[in-house]
């Protein structure tokens, strides 16, 4: 992998604005990211917190009575929130429902200050914009009534496709990423939501297979998986990699389009070789231009002796791969910012 491969950032950091974010990834990871979020700041740090708002405000929508609120519960049982949840009004016909997702808003904004600052030398040239999408089932789980849930996946797509559409409207498709942030898909998977339906998978592959599709060719694209932060900690402490190697390769045969690169977590803990075995199982998608790059998010907080041990771990299972944390920072303690972005650097000079 060339050196300005090595890093992917997952989407979210904690600072104040976008300018803040380039110039602080690109002064110290810069030669080392061949893409750069905008930190996800302002009313995106809770990830898809600010969509719940834009659900209890719009006229279609109101808080479904007849389900108890639904209670998000971490890995270790404690609750992190509890939240009412929200169906389609009597009598809406969902088709004639338009979202606004804010999502091509805050990435139009974040593009302009980005282009600015690569047109002044502060960010390399080399440098795409990565902008970070969460899907329908995102913010359907944890907001959207199970009775209403399928419609308003099928809803929210078609407003995420119309801000994509915006987006790569606006932005030339070789300055562009984007990356399909997969949270509540993976925790489906582990069977974190007891009212999933029973083609889950088939559904959840499809899905994901329209967004990638849906992004033009020309454009990186790729996804990242996750088990959720709330608390900047998982929601589920997975057993081993199987079943992110399960998804991968499902999301490969879904979409027809070149997918760019895969991000899958790794626990800090999880220095053992159970946990990245099945990666040799992994089909790694062929493209013309090379084949999908894989990034491991095994870089954590003031661990670099971990970082070493995971890295040399996971050299055993898979050929060629490159270095993430596992998941944003949006939700972490602004004062790990540096010894983060410290750590990134480090192992990436080392790989």
């Amino acid at each position: 992998m060339d050196r300005t491969g090595r890093l992917h950032l997952i989407g979210s950091i904690p600072l104040d604005n976008s300018e803040q974010v380039f110039r602080a990834l690109a002064a110290e990871l810069g030669p080392f990211l061949s893409r750069m979020p905008d930190g996800e700041t302002g009313e995106r740090s809770r990830w898809v917190y600010f969509p719940r708002q834009m659900l209890l405000d719009h006229p279609a929508m109101e808080i479904d009575p007849t389900v108890p609120p639904y209670k998000f519960v971490q890995w270790d049982g404690k609750v992190v929130r509890e939240v009412e949840q929200v169906r389609f009004k009597p009598g809406i016909d969902p088709a004639t429902v338009v979202f606004e997702t804010g999502y091509d808003k805050a990435a139009l904004a974040s593009w302009e200050t980005f282009k600015r600052l690569r047109e002044a030398g502060a960010i390399p040239r080399h440098v795409r914009f990565q902008v970070c999408l969460p899907t329908p089932q995102a913010s359907g789980y944890l907001y959207v009534s199970g009775p209403a849930r399928e419609t308003y996946f099928g809803v929210y797509e078609r407003a995420l496709k119309t801000a994509l559409a915006n987006i790569v409207k606006a932005i030339p498709a070789g300055d562009l990423s984007i990356q399909w942030d997969v949270c509540q898909e993976v925790l489906a998977f582990e069977n974190y939501f007891k009212d999933r339906p029973a083609h889950y998978k088939t559904q959840i592959f499809e899905m994901l297979g329209r967004l990638g599709d849906a992004v033009p060719a020309g454009v990186e694209m790729g996804y990242h998986l996750c088990y959720g932060s709330p608390r900047d900690e998982h929601l589920v402490q997975p057993k081993d990699a199987a079943i992110l190697v399960e998804m991968m390769d499902g999301i490969a045969a879904a979409a027809k389009r070149r997918i760019d690169f895969l991000h899958i977590p790794v626990p800090k803990g999880r220095t053992d070789e159970a946990y990245y075995a099945p990666l040799k199982g992994w089909k790694q998608p062929s493209n013309p231009k090379g084949g999908t790059r894989l990034y491991l998010g095994l870089l954590h907080y003031d661990d670099e002796a971990g970082d070493k041990a995971r890295v040399a771990v996971a050299r055993r299972f898979a050929d060629d791969f490159g270095l993430s944390a596992e998941c944003g920072w949006g939700r972490t303690e602004p004062g790990r910012l540096p010894g983060l972005l410290k750590a990134h650097r480090v192992a990436a000079e080392a790989f």
